[in-house]
Protein backbone atom coordinates (compact mmCIF):
# COMPACT_ATOMS: atom_id res chain seq x y z
CA UNK A 1 0.00 0.00 0.00
CA UNK A 2 1.27 3.73 -0.49
CA UNK A 3 1.35 6.33 1.84
CA UNK A 4 -2.04 7.79 0.74
CA UNK A 5 -3.85 5.10 0.72
CA UNK A 6 -2.46 4.26 4.57
CA UNK A 7 -3.68 7.24 5.59
CA UNK A 8 -6.76 6.99 3.92
CA UNK A 9 -8.34 4.03 5.26
CA UNK A 10 -6.57 5.13 8.74
CA UNK A 11 -8.88 8.26 8.56
CA UNK A 12 -11.87 6.78 7.26
CA UNK A 13 -11.78 4.35 10.45
CA UNK A 14 -11.06 6.71 12.92
CA UNK A 15 -13.75 9.42 11.65
CA UNK A 16 -16.40 6.81 12.44
CA UNK A 17 -14.62 5.57 15.65
CA UNK A 18 -14.50 9.60 16.90
CA UNK A 19 -18.21 9.63 16.66
CA UNK A 20 -18.87 6.45 18.37
CA UNK A 21 -17.04 7.47 21.36
CA UNK A 22 -17.86 10.94 21.92
CA UNK A 23 -22.10 9.86 21.69
CA UNK A 24 -21.36 6.77 23.93
CA UNK A 25 -18.97 8.63 26.39
CA UNK A 26 -22.22 11.83 26.90
CA UNK A 27 -24.62 8.87 26.72
CA UNK A 28 -22.48 7.11 29.68
CA UNK A 29 -21.53 10.04 31.74
CA UNK A 30 -17.81 8.86 30.80
CA UNK A 31 -14.66 11.10 30.91
CA UNK A 32 -12.10 8.37 29.42
CA UNK A 33 -14.53 7.66 26.79
CA UNK A 34 -14.90 11.81 25.99
CA UNK A 35 -11.15 11.55 26.42
CA UNK A 36 -10.46 9.11 24.03
CA UNK A 37 -12.76 10.67 21.59
CA UNK A 38 -10.86 14.00 22.31
CA UNK A 39 -7.33 11.99 21.08
CA UNK A 40 -9.21 10.51 18.42
CA UNK A 41 -10.03 13.91 17.16
CA UNK A 42 -6.66 15.35 17.33
CA UNK A 43 -5.70 11.86 15.35
CA UNK A 44 -8.63 12.59 12.34
CA UNK A 45 -6.75 15.98 12.33
CA UNK A 46 -3.29 14.37 12.01
CA UNK A 47 -3.79 12.19 10.07
CA UNK A 48 -5.49 14.52 7.61
CA UNK A 49 -2.76 17.01 7.94
CA UNK A 50 0.18 13.77 7.03
CA UNK A 51 -1.77 12.53 4.10
CA UNK A 52 -1.90 16.56 3.23
CA UNK A 53 1.63 16.79 4.21
CA UNK A 54 2.93 13.78 2.18
CA UNK A 55 1.28 14.58 -0.98
CA UNK A 56 2.97 18.27 -0.27
CA UNK A 57 6.24 16.59 -0.22
CA UNK A 58 5.71 14.86 -3.78
CA UNK A 59 5.87 18.30 -5.76
CA UNK A 60 8.80 19.20 -7.49
CA UNK A 61 11.22 22.10 -6.17
CA UNK A 62 10.73 25.38 -8.02
CA UNK A 63 13.28 28.33 -8.43
CA UNK A 64 11.30 30.12 -5.70
CA UNK A 65 11.22 26.49 -3.15
CA UNK A 66 15.28 25.08 -4.97
CA UNK A 67 14.86 22.35 -1.78
CA UNK A 68 11.08 21.57 -2.27
CA UNK A 69 8.35 21.15 -0.12
CA UNK A 70 10.18 18.71 2.27
CA UNK A 71 10.01 20.86 5.37
CA UNK A 72 6.29 21.49 5.05
CA UNK A 73 6.07 17.44 6.59
CA UNK A 74 8.07 19.15 9.51
CA UNK A 75 5.85 21.78 9.95
CA UNK A 76 2.61 19.72 9.64
CA UNK A 77 4.06 17.01 12.86
CA UNK A 78 4.69 19.94 15.01
CA UNK A 79 1.45 21.09 14.02
CA UNK A 80 -0.17 17.69 15.32
CA UNK A 81 1.92 17.21 18.30
CA UNK A 82 1.09 20.67 19.33
CA UNK A 83 -2.98 19.95 19.02
CA UNK A 84 -2.41 16.99 20.86
CA UNK A 85 -1.19 18.52 23.72
CA UNK A 86 -3.76 21.33 23.77
CA UNK A 87 -6.60 18.66 23.45
CA UNK A 88 -4.73 16.52 26.54
CA UNK A 89 -4.61 19.96 28.16
CA UNK A 90 -8.36 20.55 28.18
CA UNK A 91 -9.54 16.90 29.58
CA UNK A 92 -6.99 16.93 32.02
CA UNK A 93 -8.79 20.31 33.35
CA UNK A 94 -11.97 18.34 33.02
CA UNK A 95 -10.68 15.31 34.47
CA UNK A 96 -9.37 17.01 37.83
CA UNK A 97 -12.79 18.69 38.15
CA UNK A 98 -14.16 15.21 38.00
CA UNK A 99 -11.96 13.51 40.49
CA UNK A 100 -13.50 16.17 43.12
CA UNK A 101 -16.98 15.76 41.90
CA UNK A 102 -17.24 12.18 40.55
CA UNK A 103 -20.55 11.09 38.53
CA UNK A 104 -22.10 7.87 38.25
CA UNK A 105 -20.71 6.28 34.91
CA UNK A 106 -22.29 3.06 32.82
CA UNK A 107 -19.46 0.86 33.26
CA UNK A 108 -20.68 -1.66 30.88
CA UNK A 109 -20.60 0.83 27.57
CA UNK A 110 -17.06 2.08 28.76
CA UNK A 111 -15.78 -1.62 28.33
CA UNK A 112 -17.85 -2.14 25.02
CA UNK A 113 -17.00 0.58 23.27
CA UNK A 114 -13.08 1.05 24.59
CA UNK A 115 -12.81 -2.50 23.24
CA UNK A 116 -13.96 -1.29 19.74
CA UNK A 117 -11.56 1.58 20.35
CA UNK A 118 -8.87 -0.42 20.92
CA UNK A 119 -9.36 -2.52 17.77
CA UNK A 120 -9.74 0.08 15.71
CA UNK A 121 -6.83 1.28 16.86
CA UNK A 122 -4.15 -1.40 16.54
CA UNK A 123 -5.58 -1.70 12.78
CA UNK A 124 -4.50 1.75 12.47
CA UNK A 125 -1.37 1.07 14.35
CA UNK A 126 -0.98 -1.79 11.35
CA UNK A 127 -1.95 0.55 8.62
CA UNK A 128 0.16 3.41 9.06
CA UNK A 129 3.41 1.43 10.31
CA UNK A 130 5.20 1.65 7.06
CA UNK A 131 8.84 0.82 8.76
CA UNK A 132 10.29 4.11 7.47
CA UNK A 133 11.84 7.09 8.78
CA UNK A 134 8.97 9.69 8.23
CA UNK A 135 8.77 11.77 11.19
CA UNK A 136 4.72 12.25 9.91
CA UNK A 137 3.96 8.71 9.71
CA UNK A 138 5.47 7.46 12.95
CA UNK A 139 3.33 10.88 14.49
CA UNK A 140 0.30 9.20 13.40
CA UNK A 141 1.44 5.81 13.98
CA UNK A 142 2.17 6.96 17.47
CA UNK A 143 -0.94 8.66 17.89
CA UNK A 144 -2.59 5.42 17.32
CA UNK A 145 -0.91 3.18 19.95
CA UNK A 146 -1.14 5.64 22.24
CA UNK A 147 -5.26 5.58 21.22
CA UNK A 148 -4.95 2.09 21.81
CA UNK A 149 -3.29 2.49 25.07
CA UNK A 150 -5.96 4.48 25.70
CA UNK A 151 -8.72 2.03 24.82
CA UNK A 152 -7.08 -0.39 27.14
CA UNK A 153 -7.42 1.74 30.20
CA UNK A 154 -10.93 2.52 29.17
CA UNK A 155 -11.56 -1.11 29.24
CA UNK A 156 -9.79 -1.47 32.25
CA UNK A 157 -11.57 1.33 34.54
CA UNK A 158 -15.01 -0.05 33.32
CA UNK A 159 -14.07 -3.49 34.55
CA UNK A 160 -13.09 -1.78 37.98
CA UNK A 161 -15.76 0.29 38.22
CA UNK A 162 -18.29 -2.90 37.34
CA UNK A 163 -16.70 -5.44 39.82
CA UNK A 164 -16.15 -2.53 43.43
CA UNK A 165 -19.07 0.10 44.66
CA UNK A 166 -18.86 3.38 44.54
CA UNK A 167 -15.18 4.01 42.82
CA UNK A 168 -16.62 6.13 40.04
CA UNK A 169 -13.36 8.50 40.47
CA UNK A 170 -11.47 6.04 38.45
CA UNK A 171 -12.82 7.19 35.21
CA UNK A 172 -11.35 10.68 35.30
CA UNK A 173 -7.91 9.18 37.16
CA UNK A 174 -7.76 6.88 33.86
CA UNK A 175 -7.96 9.90 31.68
CA UNK A 176 -5.30 11.69 33.46
CA UNK A 177 -3.07 8.79 32.95
CA UNK A 178 -3.61 8.24 29.14
CA UNK A 179 -2.79 12.46 28.87
CA UNK A 180 0.02 11.73 30.64
CA UNK A 181 1.36 9.08 28.09
CA UNK A 182 0.49 11.16 25.19
CA UNK A 183 1.69 14.61 26.16
CA UNK A 184 5.19 12.94 27.31
CA UNK A 185 5.46 11.46 23.69
CA UNK A 186 4.06 14.55 21.83
CA UNK A 187 6.81 16.68 23.64
CA UNK A 188 9.30 14.48 22.34
CA UNK A 189 7.72 14.82 19.28
CA UNK A 190 7.88 18.74 19.67
CA UNK A 191 11.68 18.52 20.12
CA UNK A 192 12.53 16.42 17.14
CA UNK A 193 10.68 18.82 14.91
CA UNK A 194 12.41 21.93 16.38
CA UNK A 195 15.40 20.17 15.91
CA UNK A 196 14.42 19.55 12.38
CA UNK A 197 13.42 23.56 11.52
CA UNK A 198 16.77 24.76 13.71
CA UNK A 199 19.03 22.89 10.99
CA UNK A 200 20.59 20.81 14.22
CA UNK A 201 22.87 17.75 13.31
CA UNK A 202 20.52 14.54 13.54
CA UNK A 203 20.87 13.09 16.49
CA UNK A 204 21.96 10.07 14.69
CA UNK A 205 25.05 11.77 12.95
CA UNK A 206 28.42 11.50 14.79
CA UNK A 207 30.37 14.27 12.93
CA UNK A 208 33.77 12.79 14.01
CA UNK A 209 32.96 9.58 11.77
CA UNK A 210 31.80 11.15 9.09
CA UNK A 211 34.86 13.73 9.43
CA UNK A 212 36.99 10.95 9.04
CA UNK A 213 35.26 9.15 6.15
CA UNK A 214 35.43 12.01 4.00
CA UNK A 215 39.41 12.38 4.81
CA UNK A 216 39.87 8.92 4.06
CA UNK A 217 39.35 9.48 0.87
CA UNK A 218 42.59 9.52 -0.89
CA UNK A 219 43.34 13.08 -2.16
CA UNK A 220 41.80 15.03 0.95
CA UNK A 221 43.97 16.02 3.70
CA UNK A 222 41.36 17.56 5.62
CA UNK A 223 37.50 18.57 5.56
CA UNK A 224 36.29 21.50 7.61
CA UNK A 225 33.14 24.05 7.70
CA UNK A 226 31.11 20.53 7.82
CA UNK A 227 27.78 21.18 8.67
CA UNK A 228 24.80 18.14 8.27
CA UNK A 229 21.07 18.99 8.27
CA UNK A 230 17.95 17.49 7.76
CA UNK A 231 15.10 19.16 5.22
CA UNK A 232 12.90 16.17 6.64
CA UNK A 233 13.31 13.02 8.74
CA UNK A 234 14.12 11.25 5.20
CA UNK A 235 16.22 13.81 3.23
CA UNK A 236 19.43 14.79 4.82
CA UNK A 237 21.72 17.56 3.71
CA UNK A 238 25.95 18.53 3.67
CA UNK A 239 27.96 21.37 2.95
CA UNK A 240 31.36 20.89 3.67
CA UNK A 241 35.00 22.43 2.38
CA UNK A 242 37.57 20.04 1.51
CA UNK A 243 41.17 20.61 1.55
CA UNK A 244 42.70 18.41 -1.66
CA UNK A 245 46.36 17.58 -1.28
CA UNK A 246 48.84 17.90 -4.18
CA UNK A 247 47.34 20.76 -5.64
CA UNK A 248 45.06 18.62 -8.31
CA UNK A 249 43.56 19.93 -11.93
CA UNK A 250 39.83 20.88 -12.11
CA UNK A 251 39.11 17.99 -12.95
CA UNK A 252 40.91 15.96 -10.43
CA UNK A 253 39.42 18.28 -7.85
CA UNK A 254 36.20 17.04 -9.12
CA UNK A 255 36.74 13.67 -8.91
CA UNK A 256 37.41 13.83 -5.38
CA UNK A 257 34.66 15.48 -4.92
CA UNK A 258 32.27 12.77 -6.61
CA UNK A 259 34.38 10.14 -4.47
CA UNK A 260 33.52 12.20 -1.06
CA UNK A 261 30.14 12.34 -1.91
CA UNK A 262 29.85 8.33 -2.92
CA UNK A 263 31.51 7.50 0.28
CA UNK A 264 29.11 9.45 2.64
CA UNK A 265 25.77 8.29 0.13
CA UNK A 266 24.64 5.24 2.24
CA UNK A 267 26.50 5.16 5.21
CA UNK A 268 25.49 7.97 6.32
CA UNK A 269 21.95 8.64 4.32
CA UNK A 270 23.27 12.23 3.08
CA UNK A 271 20.66 12.97 0.07
CA UNK A 272 22.24 16.44 -1.07
CA UNK A 273 26.01 17.23 -0.35
CA UNK A 274 27.91 20.31 -1.58
CA UNK A 275 31.72 20.31 -1.39
CA UNK A 276 33.92 23.17 -2.06
CA UNK A 277 37.48 22.13 -3.05
CA UNK A 278 40.33 23.97 -1.84
CA UNK A 279 44.13 23.46 -2.55
CA UNK A 280 45.58 25.22 0.58
CA UNK A 281 43.56 25.89 3.84
CA UNK A 282 41.24 29.51 3.72
CA UNK A 283 44.00 30.61 6.91
CA UNK A 284 46.15 28.93 8.70
CA UNK A 285 44.16 29.25 12.28
CA UNK A 286 42.80 27.30 14.67
CA UNK A 287 39.82 29.13 14.17
CA UNK A 288 37.64 27.57 11.66
CA UNK A 289 38.05 30.63 9.16
CA UNK A 290 35.43 29.30 6.81
CA UNK A 291 32.68 28.86 10.36
CA UNK A 292 29.45 30.76 10.20
CA UNK A 293 30.65 32.15 13.71
CA UNK A 294 33.69 33.25 11.84
CA UNK A 295 31.98 34.78 9.26
CA UNK A 296 29.64 36.84 11.32
CA UNK A 297 32.14 37.85 13.77
CA UNK A 298 34.19 39.61 10.78
CA UNK A 299 30.65 41.09 9.69
CA UNK A 300 29.91 42.71 13.09
CA UNK A 301 33.71 44.19 13.17
CA UNK A 302 33.27 45.17 9.70
CA UNK A 303 30.36 47.12 10.08
CA UNK A 304 31.15 48.80 13.06
CA UNK A 305 34.08 50.20 11.72
CA UNK A 306 32.00 51.30 8.44
CA UNK A 307 29.59 52.99 11.28
CA UNK A 308 32.93 54.34 12.75
CA UNK A 309 34.01 55.77 9.72
CA UNK A 310 30.46 57.16 9.30
CA UNK A 311 29.96 58.75 12.09
CA UNK A 312 33.42 60.67 11.71
CA UNK A 313 32.17 61.57 8.19
CA UNK A 314 29.27 62.73 9.27
CA UNK A 315 30.56 65.27 12.36
CA UNK A 316 33.44 66.23 9.95
CA UNK A 317 30.76 67.50 7.72
CA UNK A 318 28.71 69.12 9.92
CA UNK A 319 31.21 70.96 11.53
CA UNK A 320 32.46 72.67 7.93
CA UNK A 321 28.87 73.34 7.50
CA UNK A 322 29.21 74.68 10.89
CA UNK A 323 32.50 76.52 9.85
CA UNK A 324 31.17 77.88 6.47
CA UNK A 325 27.96 79.58 8.84
CA UNK A 326 30.10 81.42 11.01
CA UNK A 327 32.84 82.91 8.56
CA UNK A 328 30.49 85.82 7.26
CA UNK A 329 29.59 86.72 10.61
CA UNK A 330 33.43 87.11 11.53
CA UNK A 331 34.37 89.02 8.51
Amino acid sequence: MTRSSRLGASLGLNSVLVGLLAGFGLWAHSLALLADAGHNLADVAAITGTWVAVRWAMRPSTQARSFGYHRGTILVALANATLTIAVTAVIAWEAAHRISHPGSVNAVAMVGIGAVALAVNLASVLLLNDRSEDLNMRTAAWHMAADAFAGLGVIAAGVVIMTTTGLQVIDPAVSLGIGAVIVIQSWKLVRESVDVLLESTPSDMDLSHLTSAMEAVRGVSEVHDLHVWSLSSEVRALSAHLVLSGHPSLEGAQAVADEVKGAISKPFSISHATLETECERCVDAAEDPCGVDTALHANAHRNEVSSARDDGTAAGSHQRKGARRLLPRHL
